[in-house]
């Protein structure tokens, strides 16, 4: 069975091009990596009625890690690196894997390298 990371990012404020690109950078990223796949999925659609700059603008990826044990601390590592380079504001992050969220938003550097160790350890392979 292939192991699939969900990733949503989110910026309140931004425009669609922007969030895009983000998106985008980030996947070519994964890319680089020994994984099976990384896909562009559709957001959530925006609420009728929503005015510009009351929705947070949604990019989301796949990432479809095949049977690596390793690849899992791979793409989070490479999700930690890219997200620290945002500069400016930072895009809050979703991180789902079965169902263990992770949820990451204006946090410090290190707050966001413990959150992703703890979700890395709870993922880990049984009985190593």
């Amino acid at each position: 069975m292939d192991t699939q990371l969900q990733i949503v990012l989110s910026e309140e404020g931004a425009d669609a091009e922007h969030v895009a690109k983000l998106t985008g950078y980030l996947r070519d990223e994964l890319l680089q990596l020994d994984v099976d796949d990384v896909t562009t999925v559709p957001g959530p659609p925006v609420p009728p009625g929503a005015r510009a700059g009351e929705v947070a603008l949604i990019g989301a990826l796949l990432v479809s890690l095949g049977g690596d044990p390793t690849g899992l601390g791979q793409v989070l590592n490479v999700v930690r690196d890219w997200w620290g380079r945002c500069h400016g504001r930072r895009p809050s992050l979703r991180l789902t894997l079965d169902d263990d969220v992770l949820e990451l938003s204006q946090a410090t550097d290190e707050q966001v390298a413990e959150a992703f160790d703890a979700f890395l350890r709870r993922h880990s392979t049984v009985g190593r």
